[in-house]
C-alpha cells in the first residue's frame, strides 16, 4: 500500500472505527412517513341515499364545472360542420356570461335576485338554446354531446368526496394557515377545522 504525502506509523491501520450513535434523523423520517395521511377526493359511497345526498352537494357545488364540461362537448361536436349552431351557441353563451356577470355586479338589486329568479332565467336560456339547436338541425350533435357528458358527470358527483378536502372560508377569512390532514405534532394535535 502506498500513501502519498502522508507517513504512517507502523502497526496502525488507516481505517476509522466505525460510529456508534444511532442516527436519529432515520427514524425521525421514518415517523413522519408513517404519520402522513394520503386524501383521495373519490370514494364508493356506502349506500344508495349516501350517493344521492353526495349528487346533489356534488351538483351545486361543481354545477358551473358540469355545465361547462357538456357545453365544450357540444361546441366541439359543432366545429366540423354545424357553423351557423356554433355561431348561435357563442351567442347563447355570451348572453349567459353578461347575465351572470350582471348578477355579480349588482348583490344588492332586488329586481335581479328576488323577482328574476336565476334559475328561471339559465332554465329559458338552455331551453332557447336547445331550440336554436333544433331549428339549424344540429339537434343529434345535441343528444350525442348530451348522452356522452351526463354519464362522466354523474359518475363524477357519486365519487367524489368533498368532505375533509378544504380549508373552511372562517380560517381562510382569518389569515390562518391550517393544515389540511391530521396529524400529530409533538404533543400537540393539529386537527383541520371541517372536524372542529
Amino acid at each position: 500500500m502506498a500513501s502519498y504525502g502522508t507517513m504512517q506509523r507502523p502497526g496502525t491501520s488507516s481505517t476509522s472505527p466505525p460510529l456508534t450513535q444511532p442516527d436519529d434523523s432515520k427514524d425521525t423520517a421514518r415517523k413522519k412517513r408513517n404519520d402522513f395521511k394520503l386524501l383521495c377526493p373519490f370514494n364508493i359511497p356506502i349506500s344508495p341515499e349516501a350517493a344521492a345526498v353526495r349528487i346533489i352537494r356534488n351538483l351545486r357545488y361543481f354545477g358551473l364545472y358540469y355545465t361547462l364540461f357538456v357545453w365544450i362537448i357540444l361546441f366541439i361536436s359543432l366545429v366540423p360542420r354545424r357553423k351557423v349552431s356554433l355561431i348561435l351557441l357563442v351567442v347563447m353563451t355570451i348572453v349567459t356570461s353578461l347575465y351572470l356577470t350582471l348578477l355579480r355586479a349588482l348583490p344588492n338589486s332586488v329586481v335581479l335576485h328576488r323577482i328574476i329568479d336565476k334559475r328561471l332565467v339559465l332554465s329559458l336560456l338552455a331551453i332557447g338554446t336547445a331550440v336554436e339547436l333544433i331549428l339549424t338541425r344540429a339537434a343529434i350533435h345535441l343528444v350525442v354531446s348530451l348522452a356522452c357528458g351526463i354519464p362522466i358527470v354523474l359518475v363524477h358527483a357519486v365519487l367524489r368526496v368533498s368532505d375533509d378536502l378544504f380549508v373552511g372560508e372562517e380560517a381562510c377569512a382569518a389569515g390562518e394557515l391550517v393544515p389540511l390532514v391530521h396529524g400529530k405534532t409533538g404533543d400537540v394535535d393539529i386537527e383541520s377545522p371541517a372536524s372542529v
